[in-house]
């Protein structure tokens, strides 16, 4: 079992907002497992809480913001990729004012504080957040693009174009296995000169300085050029470093830029709620665009969270193997249902079990007895077929007939002993004799086949 999280000593530190300027001071506390992230905003009235999660994303200009109810927290993804690259899961930030504290711009900071207060196991399981199919995002507006392809561990890159004379592309990458207070934390966020005045007009940047930002130049500048800046940076003498950036100090890796989105895609994803076990490639990525990426996810997974109908196998069925041979024309060994446990004007769940005398079995892989994957969406289709058939006074008459199967996913394999439970409903109400159903075969509360089956019944002929 891989456990989660937390620190092992309470710690703090201070610091000034990049965008509001302010003066704040968080403490971070362990907290019990599956609580995730969550701030407390110490200075307000009854000490209002907001966890860290995408449903309480209120803001992403510039920055990551949470709010609920009076509880606000500005630029958090620093310290929430710092949590994820640390591998700290359940935490409570303490915070005195509206915005986390920005120190040098970078999470390093922050990581340091994190080895300060030591991690700590606890006695709960971590789970991750894993794909089975890749999901891709677009933002056509902001030309950005994020796609999260189904992996064993988590790694992300990004690219971006800003079509700068001095910056040009930049792409990095960073794999979960290696160092993060190394290969990530230390870079630091960025702005363009042209983007200053822009800002400021938005009430923004105002605990900005070139010592927690990187300052890149639009275009080549002169000499006056840099002497009348640095007045305006208040600095004794302004450099331009041959990367473009205003620096009096060398940039920390020569791809900082797009290494700091790295910073921020990972702190943004924390917003799952869980870790990630997926690659995550990014191209012009932006906060706006990562959040909304993240809650796609979240929407999809949620589509998926299903669960397995719970059934008394052993109460007596609505139907035995006599009845469903009165119904359907199967007979041995193409007979796959056993019983009927329900049946509505809109369901139907039949029970096939799966035996080591499945005739099948002494030619589909011999010596490791696996039940064919048609033959599951086979048994799938005969109890949709009992499911069609009711709607007839005669079903001994009439022939189901499928003509499509669409979306059909094998998740995993069944064998002698599995106990297959087949589950239809319908997706649109039966027109004259066309019905389509989702379908779905568990085992257990596992999900091992689905698809989308249409058919359609007939009379026999004379």
């Amino acid at each position: 079992m891989e456990q989660q999280h937390t620190l092992q000593h309470t710690v703090s530190i201070s610091g000034i907002g990049l965008h509001t300027g302010v003066h704040t001071r968080i403490q971070l506390w362990g907290a019990p497992p599956d609580s995730g992230v969550v701030f407390k905003r110490v200075d307000l009235p009854d000490s209002p809480e907001v966890a860290a999660i995408a449903d309480n994303v209120h803001n992403t200009t510039r920055c990551t913001m949470l709010k609920k109810g009076a509880a606000e927290v500005y630029t958090i993804e620093h310290l929430l990729a710092a949590f994820r690259g640390m591998g700290v899961d359940n935490v409570l930030v303490e915070i005195d004012n509206i915005e986390v504290p920005i120190i040098d711009g970078s999470a390093l900071p922050f990581i340091r504080l994190i080895q300060e207060a030591g991690v700590v196991a606890q006695e709960a399981e971590r789970t991750y957040i894993e794909l089975d199919e890749a999901v891709h995002f677009y933002d056509a507006e902001k030309g950005a693009e994020i796609i999260a392809i189904p992996a064993t561990h988590f790694e992300v890159s990004s690219t971006i174009t800003f079509n700068k004379t001095l910056m040009g592309t930049q792409y990095a990458e960073w794999r979960s296995t290696e160092d993060f207070s190394e290969a990530v934390a230390p870079a630091r966020t960025f702005c363009f000169l042209n983007e200053i005045e822009g800002l400021l007009e938005k009430g923004l940047i105002k605990g900005a300085n070139l010592e927690n930002a990187v300052v890149y130049a639009d275009r080549t500048l002169s000499q006056a050029e840099l002497e009348q800046l640095s007045k305006h940076f208040n600095q004794e003498q302004l450099t331009l470093h041959p990367s473009g950036a205003f620096n009096n100090t060398e940039l920390r890796y020569t791809n900082e830029a797009a290494r700091h989105k790295l910073l921020d895609i990972i702190g943004d994803l924390t917003l799952l709620g869980k870790p990630l076990r997926a690659k995550v490639v990014a191209l012009r990525p932006g906060h706006s665009s990562n959040v909304q990426f993240v809650k796609q996810l979240q929407k999809g997974l949620a589509q998926k969270r299903r669960k397995s109908p719970k059934i008394d196998i052993y109460a007596p069925p609505l139907a035995d193997i006599r009845e469903i041979e009165a119904t359907l024309p199967h007979r041995f060994p193409f007979l796959l249902v056993d019983k009927i446990v329900k049946l509505t004007e809109e369901e139907v769940i039949g029970v096939k079990m799966v035996t080591m005398n499945e005739p099948f079995f002494a030619g589909h892989f011999p010596g490791n007895p696996i039940m064919p994957g048609v033959l599951q969406i086979e048994a799938m289709a005969q109890a949709g077929g009992i499911l069609l058939l009711r709607t007839v006074p005669d079903p001994q008459n009439y022939l189901t007939f499928f003509l499509k199967i669409d979306q059909a996913k094998f998740r995993k394999t069944v064998v002698p002993g599995d106990v297959l439970v087949l589950h239809l409903k319908l997706t649109s109400p039966i027109r004259r004799g066309l019905c389509e159903m989702r379908a779905e075969a568990w085992v257990g509360d596992t999900l091992v086949t689905e698809g989308i089956l249409t058919a359609k019944i007939e009379r026999k002929p004379n």
